[in-house]
């Protein structure tokens, strides 16, 4: 079967993201990401279109696995229109520029180029029809996977064809997002397939269990990191502390987490404060819970205990502190950022604990530092090898990626089956595991 679209990143691996649709003589790149870890990216020298070719760039969310290669693409003659939903055009420039810090781009390239990425970005409601031209349309759903995700639905009236790319799917009842829309019918599908092959533990019970962990690791006073991506993950993780420190319940039944105490709650990655930001001004993106708690005075991604760690100098002196605290840095999967940093420095005490609460990609740091710690094995940071003496512990229900439960309801609640769905944003076993899946569903997947 001839498919309308070509794989240019992500398509056997779960980050690198990036997919060319050609419909009515148009060129439309659906997200332009970087590949972490193992994973490779086709050059863009390699790609079946040039950059300059291109009409249209749809990017599904703002984490650098969808966005990170716009810089090279405006660097290679992009001149088209990029298209989002509204709070992801609001996340793109402090995500670019932290993102061109660590690329070729030299100061002044970087502020020319993102200020190109302004000039060429629209944002676009949810749940509304858009006219391309050439009788082809577009509609953004509401993906639940963070602030401003979407999927994306194509729709060619000449060519009687539509095309619905997935991006990342989150999970129902996530802590600030609503839950992901259903979605309308389409004859191909492209589908993430991240947590294919594997379900979460219950999420209802997540902040329960973040709170027994908090308090069982704080109990000899350490420090508790807890490498968490910049945007999306750091608010989440914000919210759920707030709560435990706001609610009774919690700090009744774990007595380390008693504001009385004022055990401090460190976010060192300037990144980080940024998104915070704009998640604060874009709180009307938010789910009911959390605009409720809005309305009644209570911002619930800032709290009393709450410190900003935004300049170097603040970072360095944090580095010497002793604890009881929770420190939150990135990067999320320990590539790199301010959390190596700490945990070169506290990976060695028993006393302190590494929390992760998200994915970590094979061939990263974060990757390495869960498989040894059991053995209490070495892990090499920075070029610096450390001995694992930390407790580190996993919690999936924090996962901005829904499971194999989550994406086969997803799919289910399409209104008749796709002719075909193609599986990306994922490794071998989780296709595998989630194409036999929807086989046995009967859906054709190629």
């Amino acid at each position: 079967m001839d498919l309308p679209f070509i794989h240019l990143g992500g398509e056997k691996c779960v980050t690198g993201s990036c997919h060319l649709f050609q419909v009515q003589g148009m060129n439309i790149l659906v997200d332009c990401g970087i590949a972490q870890g193992h994973d490779l990216a086709l050059p863009l020298s390699s790609w079946a279109v040039k950059a300059s070719d291109l009409y249209f760039v749809f990017l599904t969310h703002a984490h650098v696995d969808h966005i990170g290669r716009l810089p090279s693409l405006i660097d290679a003659g992009f001149r088209g229109e990029i298209i989002c939903s509204h709070p992801t055009k609001a996340l793109l420039a402090p995500m670019l520029k932290d993102a061109m810090r660590f690329s070729e781009f030299q100061d002044k390239a970087a502020e020319g180029i993102a200020d190109s990425i302004e000039e060429l970005s629209w944002g676009f409601e949810y749940n509304q029809v858009f006219e391309l031209g050439k009788g082809v349309t577009f509609k953004l759903g509401r993906a639940g996977h963070i602030l401003g995700s979407c999927f994306i639905r194509f729709e060619s009236r000449r060519d009687n064809l539509s095309v619905l790319f997935s991006g990342d799917l989150g999970n129902s009842d996530r802590p600030l997002l609503p839950d992901p829309d259903l979605a309308d019918p389409a004859d191909f599908l492209v589908l993430e397939s991240t947590y294919g092959n594997r379900c979460h533990d219950h999420h209802a019970a997540r902040t329960g269990q973040l709170a027994a962990i908090l308090n069982r690791s704080l109990s000899d006073g350490g420090i508790v990191y807890i490498p968490a991506f910049a945007l999306g993950r750091t608010q989440e993780i914000l919210y759920e502390l707030d709560r435990i420190f706001s609610m009774p319940e919690y700090f009744k039944a774990y007595p380390n987490l008693n504001p009385a105490k004022r055990l401090p709650v460190f976010v060192d990655s300037p990144l980080g404060l940024s998104i915070t930001e704009v998640y604060s001004k874009m709180s009307a993106f938010w789910d009911q819970e959390a605009c409720a708690l809005v309305r009644g005075g209570d911002n619930p991604i800032d709290f009393a205990e709450l410190f900003a760690v935004q300049r170097y100098d603040q970072h360095a002196q944090l580095l010497d502190f002793k604890g009881p605290a929770i420190v939150i840095a990135g990067s999320g999967m320990c590539t790199g950022g301010r959390i190596v940093d700490h945990l070169v420095a506290g990976i060695e005490d028993p006393r302190n604990d590494i929390l992760f609460v998200g994915y970590m990609a094979e061939g990263t740091p974060g990757r390495e530092i869960q498989a040894k710690a059991k053995e209490k094995g070495r892990v090499v940071l920075d070029g610096v090898t450390r001995s694992v003496r930390a407790g580190v512990h996993v919690l999936s229900g924090y996962s901005a990626h829904a499971d194999q439960q989550g994406l086969l309801d997803w799919v289910a609640g399409m209104e008749g089956k796709p002719r075909m769905i193609r599986l990306v944003h994922g490794d071998q076993d989780a296709r595998r595991v989630l194409g036999a899946k929807l086989v046995e569903r009967g859906y054709a997947v190629g």
